[in-house]
């Protein structure tokens, strides 16, 4: 993907299809669904061509996990994705039983 054009729904879909690959080498997944929100940072002083994302994650693996703990699951899971195709990403990391209580 060129950083100087705006993503599209075929590039969301692709890095959506990476990411949730990449967790599910480290968790069990029972739910994941990511929303594209680059649309909105595209003048954003800060914005580099990368993905603006919010993701659900629901996973059994986070029990006994606090946030942070959580969070860093995930880093680790996108590894390199982190540096160049995810500019930002806003995330809940939940349990199942958490995820039906919300």
């Amino acid at each position: 993907m060129n950083k100087n054009t705006h993503s599209t729904k075929k590039d969301s879909a692709v890095i959506e299809i990476e990411m949730k690959k990449r967790l599910e080498s480290l968790l069990d997944i029972l739910h994941f669904e990511v929303k594209d929100f680059t649309g909105r940072h595209l003048n954003h002083e800060l914005h580099n061509g990368g993905f603006h994302l919010e993701a659900i994650i629901v996973s059994n693996n986070f029990e006994d996990e606090s946030l942070v703990s959580r969070h860093k699951i995930v880093y680790e899971a996108m590894g390199e994705l982190m540096k160049h195709e995810i500019h930002a990403l806003s995330m809940k990391t939940l349990t199942e039983i958490e995820w039906k209580e919300m």
